[in-house]
């Protein structure tokens, strides 16, 4: 409920404390301060949420994505990325900026940070190993596959995607195909 709250505030681009949380989620401003400290460790917690909602996100993706194949599932991991991003954009911001909260105050936030990656670099290991990739730097392609997911997240976040000829209903579409574009540039050939 607090943590609901304390979202809600960072949605609405509210500045986010814990007295306001508990008012919206109409407890005693002094009942969050037994859970939550501080602000930061009730962003803390706001984060873990977003994360825990991102990770499921992963998971059905990677769950659905053709098993042998890890360009297939580094493009499902991917897109998953970015409809998450999409259709939660308060979550992706407090995950993904220093604005809410300090990233490292979270231990199992860094931690499930450094599963993702070290998914990721899985899947780039694995492609390489069978062949299918035509370079094998893979730390760069990894930080460029990165960079676009998050760029274009961020693109759509800031409302960038209009000036572009984007329309609201296309920008799924256009993830994908952008996406696709990515892994036919990594890809060999």
């Amino acid at each position: 409920m607090l943590i609901d709250a304390a979202l809600q505030l960072a949605a609405e681009g509210a500045e986010v404390s814990v007295r306001e949380a508990a008012r919206r989620a109409a407890v005693s401003p002094g009942a969050p301060f037994r859970h939550f400290p501080n602000r930061d460790a009730l962003m803390a917690a706001v984060a873990e949420e977003a994360q825990r909602r991102f990770r499921l996100e992963i998971e059905a993706a990677l769950g659905e994505a053709a098993a042998p194949d890890p360009l297939a599932r580094f493009r499902a991991f991917g897109l998953a990325y970015l409809r998450w991003a999409m259709r939660n954009p308060a979550h992706f911001e407090i995950i993904s900026t220093g604005r809410y909260f300090t990233h490292g105050s979270s231990a199992g936030l860094t931690r499930d940070n450094a599963e993702l990656v070290a998914l990721t670099e899985r899947m780039l290991a694995e492609a390489a190993e069978q062949g299918l990739l035509w370079s094998g730097d893979l730390k760069r392609i990894q930080i460029a596959g990165r960079a676009l997911v998050y760029g274009f997240a961020r693109m759509n976040l800031d409302g960038h995607f209009p000036r572009w000829g984007v329309e609201e209903g296309e920008i799924e579409r256009m993830a994908e195909g952008v996406i696709d574009l990515f892994i036919a540039g990594i890809a060999k050939r």
